[in-house]
């Protein structure tokens, strides 16, 4: 699995109720219902995906969040929502927040981190959109149409009252290193955030 995913792992419970937000090929899932015996579902739009998870055995369900929301799930009935590195190719990535945390107690999210020093030095040096292996596609098709940074996402969370309960950090090695985590504004390439309502 990818670094981002195996530190995703370890903040989810033996035996929780998932939902997968931009599953993918469904590889966190199945490795959840393999090692940790949860169950739940997958959401994506791409068929190739969808088929990948279905011939895993990964419940999937194709479904649009942009122009079909979550409204066909009841309040609170997961345990733990994810998001792994689609969050920036949805079109409003606050009201995602919202409903995340209204279907789960918990959201981990991750995403690309556009302060991060290469794209920073890309961009003064070129003068041009970055591009880069988290970040992989030029500016006229990308799918990632609201890019952030920590400070973004933090500045987020403040304003909606939601709560940090963690937040760590891959570099450009994809390894999660002290080092990016002391300054992961600026060191970390993929920000991953555990996240809750303040209530909690």
């Amino acid at each position: 699995m990818r670094t981002d995913l195996a530190i995703i792992e370890r903040w989810i419970q033996s035996g929780s109720h998932v939902l997968d937000l931009g599953c993918g090929d469904g590889t966190l899932l199945d490795y959840l219902q393999r090692e940790k015996q949860a169950s739940g579902f997958g959401l994506e739009i791409n068929p190739d995906h969808i088929t990948t998870c279905m011939a895993r055995g990964v419940a999937v369900i194709e479904q649009n969040l942009d122009t079909q929301g979550l409204q066909n799930f009841e309040d609170q009935s997961f345990d733990v929502v994810l998001m792994t590195q689609a969050l920036q190719a949805v079109r409003r990535p606050d009201r995602v927040l919202d409903e995340m945390l209204r279907l789960g107690r918990e959201g981990i999210v991750t995403f690309p981190n556009f302060a991060y020093w290469r794209l920073r030095w890309y961009l003064m040096r070129r003068g041009r959109m970055p591009e880069s292996e988290a970040l992989p596609y030029r500016w006229y098709n990308t799918p990632n149409i609201h890019l952030c940074t920590f400070k973004d996402f933090e500045a987020l969370c403040h304003r909606k009252n939601i709560r940090i309960k963690n937040r760590t950090v891959v570099d450009g090695q994809h390894q999660d290193r002290w080092l990016s985590r002391l300054w992961p504004n600026m060191l970390g390439q993929i920000a991953i955030y555990r996240i809750t309502r303040q209530e909690d």
